[in-house]
């Protein structure tokens, strides 16, 4: 007997980002709860307020005024806010483990397959305006983050959206997990770089999470907050992995696709130096990135029961089965 196809695979999405949601909200109230952490309440009342609120309006363009675009674009925006504000405090409780640093065998890999970051900080230097249009792209993410969400709603792309959101969570849940067990600090810090080695420049990571960073490996710092936390991840480069999917979700839209693809190059281009990552933080984001949407359209192509032509660039390549609009 074959399982019954699920009526509404955009529903089905949404439940599992909620419960994505619930149980990562869960871990981080245990650890606080029984461990040594403290949650700072009032950094979590802004997300948890606007989410809420997007709730409400997407359920009234959903039951009453009947606007299914903006209710997808409504949801998945407070889907978004709810899971930041959660995964942001789980990246800290995964780093308080304080695993050995992996930061000697990164650096030694990237020698290895050909990677000279000094070299690649060199040429930022030399054409500081190459890395200002660089740094501008990495800094897109957060509103790349919210545009993917309007564009493919408005769009019709509603399940290409909820392969999105997945995606999104599925790749965070990952690089936290994998940063748990094989924690780094990045290049600025492993190699000792200061001011004097940017003198054009200024990367936008540079060594500010580190205080964070150590702080919670040795237990000196146990503050768990939503808005205002580090990115205190190096490997895998959750930034790179993003950039990735922001390039495969917004892929197939029309005159967007293309201006996204050029965005979201920069940005991953920018990682290095701008999130102090190590190149083989970028490969192993985008690896992540990649299987993680691989897996997540699969799946839902599988709730549809349907086969479409292939949109994207992975989807072109590999003849996945593709979701429908």
């Amino acid at each position: 007997m074959t399982e019954p196809l699920d009526p509404d695979p955009s529903k089905h999405a949404d439940r599992i980002v909620w419960i994505a949601v619930g149980a990562t909200a869960a871990v981080v109230f245990i650890a606080a709860m029984l461990g040594p952490f403290r949650i700072e309440w009032i950094s979590f009342w802004k997300p948890a307020l606007v989410a809420v609120l997007l709730m409400l309006m997407s359920w009234f363009y959903a039951t009453v005024r009947k606007d299914a675009a903006l209710a997808g674009a409504l949801i998945g925006a407070a889907q978004l806010i709810a899971f930041a504000a959660v995964a942001a405090p789980l990246s800290y409780v995964a780093a308080s483990a304080a695993f050995p640093l992996w930061d000697g065998e990164l650096a030694a890999l990237d020698r290895r397959l050909g990677f000279d970051w000094m070299s690649w900080l060199d040429a930022m230097n030399a054409v500081p305006l190459l890395h200002r249009t660089l740094a501008l792209a990495y800094a897109s993410f957060a509103v790349q983050t919210t545009a993917i969400v309007v564009v493919l709603a408005a769009a019709g792309h509603t399940l290409r959206l909820r392969v999105f959101m997945l995606s999104f969570v599925l790749t965070t849940l990952l690089t936290i997990g994998v940063s748990t067990l094989m924690p780094a600090q990045g290049v600025w810090g492993h190699l000792h770089l200061s001011s004097i080695n940017s003198p054009a420049i200024v990367p936008v990571t540079r060594d500010l999470p580190l205080p964070v960073f150590f702080g919670l490996r040795d237990g000196t710092f146990r503050h768990l907050v939503a808005e205002g936390a580090d990115g205190i991840i190096s490997f895998p480069s959750l930034h790179a992995a993003l950039g990735l999917l922001f390039l495969l979700a917004l892929w197939p839209v029309r005159y967007v696709g293309r201006i996204a693809a050029l965005l979201n190059v920069a940005m991953i281009a920018a990682t290095p130096v701008d999130g102090s990552h190590y190149f083989c933080d970028v490969v192993a984001g985008l690896a992540i990135a990649l299987l993680s949407w691989i897996a997540v359209q699969r799946a839902l192509a599988r709730a549809t029961g349907e086969r479409m032509r292939p949109s994207g660039p992975v989807e072109s390549a590999a003849a996945l089965v593709h979701v429908p609009k």
